[in-house]
């Protein structure tokens, strides 16, 4: 029978273990014995039922994965060892636990989204947009119009029709929806949103060709028009005034130059024109020699178009260069997969392979100003995540080889003595003694090594000081905006990807990196998030969602007509805190 991960919480900490359905409450205290340093003898393991007795079958618990269990004791000789009086805060059991609380469990499964036709499009944008905690947390303050009735429907809500007081809204369906979302593990029908979107977008309601139930749309346009429309309802208020959530958090800037490509206007006098633009996505345009993620944005910067030449007095072809003048905190990049096939009347799609990375570091598109700001502080964050990677694993080397050191050291000791006869041990100690007077008068000059303790406090040190330069280094380059990025550097957290060869049949899917649990001593950028989560993806396919390992994104990019990734979400990476 396969081990069931539950957590175990003890003394303020959270511990995961895998319990053994075939063994017994022995076993789990021994478990818990390794790591947490308490007795099995001094354990109260609270249990459905009262205390967990050594002889409990461990299946009779029906445990679930995810499952808090409530240790309470301390190791012997640990001061307060003998307080094992009542928790403070009541343990609630899972069996006790309404719906909404349990999918509120920290490593709880995330509600899926029911299929209602060729929705999957749908779905796999709305469990990627989602992933954006910030979203979450302001679509909870909005308020619309129509959203004084939404009470009176509360018991609708298990119908997917909570939000029919804004079904003419799609911020507050969206709103009412996500709410809906966290309060199960079961698969939610989003009918008001769908009813929504196809309200203020009529093309999303369109039939299928062949007569029977909606036909399948381009989750690149839901996104688009999905973003748009919070764009313009989704509304921050802060010190400066109200501004837009989507501008603050998901849009960019470019600054673009257009010249004409002849020799004759510029003889003539004409000059290049330059421009700034909002963007809310970057398109990776892909080619016959596109093969990463890099090649097709570079192209996309770059631009053909033809218009009317006031110098030449007629149409001629420009080339308009961008590059990026404000980084978002979240920069989302569309591969352009999809080109209208005139022998089919279908979008057909580009199956070529391109490989994109789990941390994109975006100086490169940036102006040369944005870069002058963003370079000192990628290094510094960086050089930081070096050094907290390299003071890691000295200390777990070092402790690695304590213990090697140690056990080889009892095993001579003991080995020596055993073989040891009585005149050997004197003749040992004589040529001890003579070697120690036979010096030749020369004085021994002893080696100082620095301990490990010392190394550490030093490598620390030396950390904090990187920390305050990088921050001296933002406040420098500080504008106040606090919805862009500083480093230039971001990681992958979400992926929406096409099974097919036309985006008009096909399937969607999304995948949505876990959320890191929080943590006492942060790392700079991914590497301590990763640690957390275990690199750990939800995959989304529409009701069904599965937990896969980090090596599964790897292999969507692309090739054939497998899931390959349509749409990435990138995330600023987290700076390092400052201890206090």
């Amino acid at each position: 029978m396969a081990s069931i991960p539950i957590i175990v919480k003890h003394a303020g900490k959270r511990h995961e273990v895998d319990l053994d359905p075939e063994a017994n409450g022995e076993t789990l205290k021994y478990q818990l014995f390794s790591l947490t340093g308490v007795e099995p003898e001094r354990q109260k393991l609270l249990v459905k039922g009262g205390q967990l007795k050594d002889d409990t079958p461990l299946a009779s618990l029906k445990a679930k994965p995810g499952q808090m269990f409530m240790m309470m004791g301390t190791p012997s000789g640990a001061q307060g060892a003998a307080d094992l009086g009542r928790p403070k805060e009541a343990v609630k059991f899972l069996e006790d636990m309404t719906e909404a609380e349990v999918a509120q469990q920290e490593g709880a499964t995330p509600a899926g989204l029911q299929n209602l036709g060729n929705t999957c499009y749908l779905n796999s944008t709305l469990q990627t947009l989602r992933g954006v905690p910030e979203l979450q947390e302001e679509l909870q303050r909005y308020q619309s119009g129509g959203s004084s009735g939404r009470s009176n429907l509360a018991d609708l809500s298990s119908f997917g029709l909570s939000g029919l007081g804004g079904s003419t809204d799609l911020t507050a369906s969206l709103r009412d929806l996500f709410k809906q979302m966290s309060e199960t593990q079961e698969g939610v029908p989003p009918l008001m949103f769908l009813n929504a979107l196809r309200t203020a977008f009529p093309q999303f309601a369109q039939r299928d060709r062949n007569g029977h139930g909606y036909a399948q749309q381009d989750a690149e346009e839901a996104w688009s028009q999905i973003v748009n429309q919070l764009r313009n309802k989704l509304t921050i208020s802060d010190g400066s005034g109200d501004s837009s959530f989507v501008d603050k958090y998901m849009a960019g800037r470019f600054d673009s130059v257009t010249e004409c490509n002849e020799a004759g206007a510029k003889e003539a006098g004409e000059e290049s024109t330059k421009s700034s633009d909002m963007f809310f996505k970057l398109d990776c345009h892909i080619g016959k020699e596109t093969n990463h993620l890099h090649d097709g944005i570079m192209a996309g910067l770059e631009e053909q178009i033809e218009k009317q030449s006031p110098s030449l007095g007629r149409n001629a072809l420009y080339t308009k260069r961008s590059r990026i003048s404000r980084l978002p905190k979240y920069l989302t990049v569309h591969f352009v997969r999809f080109f209208w096939k005139r022998e089919t009347q279908k979008k057909a799609k580009i199956m070529r392979k391109v490989t994109f990375p789990a941390e994109l570091d975006a100086v490169e598109f940036c102006t040369e100003e944005l870069r002058s700001q963003l370079v000192p502080i990628r290094d510094k964050v960086r050089e930081i995540r070096k050094d907290e990677v390299d003071l890691e694993r000295s200390r777990k080397r070092q402790k690695l080889s304590n213990q090697r050191t140690e056990e080889q050291k009892k095993a001579e000791e003991a080995d020596a003595q055993a073989s040891k006869e009585p005149m050997q041990k004197k003749k040992e100690v004589a040529e001890g003694k003579t070697k120690a007077n036979d010096n030749d008068g020369d004085v021994n000059m002893e080696e100082n090594f620095k301990t490990d303790a010392e190394y550490e406090a030093e490598k620390l040190q030396e950390i904090t000081a990187a920390k305050k330069e990088l921050y001296e280094l933002i406040k420098q380059h500080s504008s106040g905006d606090s919805g862009n990025n500083q480093s230039g550097l971001y990681e992958l957290r979400g992926v929406i990807t096409h099974q097919g060869a036309s985006a008009d049949s096909g399937h969607y899917t999304a995948y949505v990196k876990k959320q890191a649990r929080k943590s006492s001593s942060p790392q700079t950028g991914d590497k301590r998030r990763d640690d957390e989560e275990d690199g750990k993806w939800w995959w989304f396919n529409d009701d069904k969602v599965t937990e896969v390992e980090a090596e599964k994104i790897e292999t969507l990019a692309g090739g054939g007509e497998s899931h390959s990734a349509l749409i990435l979400l990138y995330r600023a990476i987290e700076l390092p805190a400052l201890e206090q």
